[in-house]
């Protein structure tokens, strides 16, 4: 039953399926009210029915955290940071100021950064992401002399949960996906972008032919903004040949269409797992990038294929090949040094002969 509505409010719902509230005593002027049952509506309520106008809302205004947000936002140190980031921190911030938005922002401390992050602490790469906004918000501001003292200053990272991360694919894990999906599917195209070009998916739904010149395609990562340059090798030379493929992107939908990254995600993980492979198009990289560092790429190889910097992602790789390659060699010797030595020619039967 609808909640019965106060003297001289209307309840209607707008052209777009919204339910709003007016109030209107006699024939008095038409007011919009919020809605029913909220604590806002109460007081405007309140102020209608007495004709006072309805009371101003707060403004957030110089010194608060919002408005600080917003100064970071035009300067020059964010419109640097890529699309992909932006998008990010964007999240973040607005969550931010959902919360406390009108706090001053020199009132935030230290212990209000290391709060966030522990109230984040369940899911590690979200307090990571916490922290990498209110560093870059706070290190540009004490840059511009707006805050003497940078309190995510000495704020550590959330400790990395133990594992790999995303599992890497594994070659049976290939072999299975390309059985269930064979050449002239789109399935098959989906795997052998990321595999053969290493890209992660933001760049894997955006590269095209407009990319690729003289069988090398070039294009700035979403994540980084590093340019990369890939050769395209004859394996994805064949299954882009056969397709099928787009206009703007080889990677595409049913209709032919382009793909975000999001919706391309599920689909993968969907062929995927009809293929019996229960992993991400992240693993995919991976292997990629370990297939690369077994076959001797070396670090700043794999940073220039990978669009990685720092030399931290591709230590990792090149490090793990290299225990393989020298385990395999210790083995080696071991099974040399325990196989037995076979006689040499009697040399007495070798005279009588």
């Amino acid at each position: 039953m609808p909640r019965k509505l106060p003297p001289f409010v209307t309840r209607e719902r707008s052209r777009h399926g919204t339910l709003v509230f007016y109030f209107r005593k006699g024939k008095g002027p038409r007011t919009r009210l919020p809605l029913l049952g909220s604590p806002e509506f109460e007081i405007e309520y309140q102020a209608a029915l007495a004709g006072s106008p309805p009371p101003k809302k707060a403004v957030v205004g110089v010194g608060s955290l919002k408005w600080l947000i917003d100064r970071y936002r035009d300067g020059s140190a964010y419109r640097g940071l890529s699309e992909a980031t932006k998008k990010q921190r964007d999240n973040i911030f607005k969550g931010i100021i959902d919360k406390a938005g009108d706090v001053p922002y020199k009132a935030v401390t230290r212990k209000k950064i290391v709060d966030g992050r522990e109230d984040r602490a369940s899911t590690p790469a979200q307090a990571r992401n916490f922290l990498d906004a209110m560093r870059g918000l706070f290190r540009w501001a004490l840059e511009a002399e707006l805050v003497s003292v940078d309190p995510t200053a000495g704020v550590k990272n959330p400790l990395r949960p133990k594992g790999e991360g995303f599992a890497a694919w594994t070659e049976d894990d290939v072999i299975a996906y390309e059985e269930k999906w064979p050449a002239g599917t789109k399935e098959r195209v989906w795997l052998h972008v990321l595999l053969y070009t290493g890209l992660r998916r933001g760049d894997a739904v955006t590269i095209g032919k407009q990319h690729v010149r003289n069988g090398v395609a070039t294009l700035r990562t979403e994540k980084t903004g590093t340019e990369v340059h890939i050769r395209i090798l004859p394996e994805l030379a064949a299954t882009l040949a056969q397709g099928p493929t787009g206009d703007l992107a080889f990677i595409v939908g049913e209709n032919g269409k382009p793909l975000t990254k999001e919706s391309f995600g599920n689909m993968f993980r969907v062929a995927c797992n009809e293929a019996g492979v229960k992993k991400s198009a992240h693993g995919v990289r991976k292997i990629g990038a370990t297939r690369a560092a077994e076959a001797g790429a070396t670090m700043r190889e794999l940073e220039a294929l990978f669009g990685w910097t720092g030399g931290t992602m591709a230590s990792l790789y090149t490090k793990t090949a290299d225990r393989k390659r020298l385990a395999m060699a210790a083995s080696e010797k071991i099974e040399n040094a325990q196989r037995p030595h076979l006689p040499g020619p009697v040399r007495g039967n070798e005279e009588n002969s």
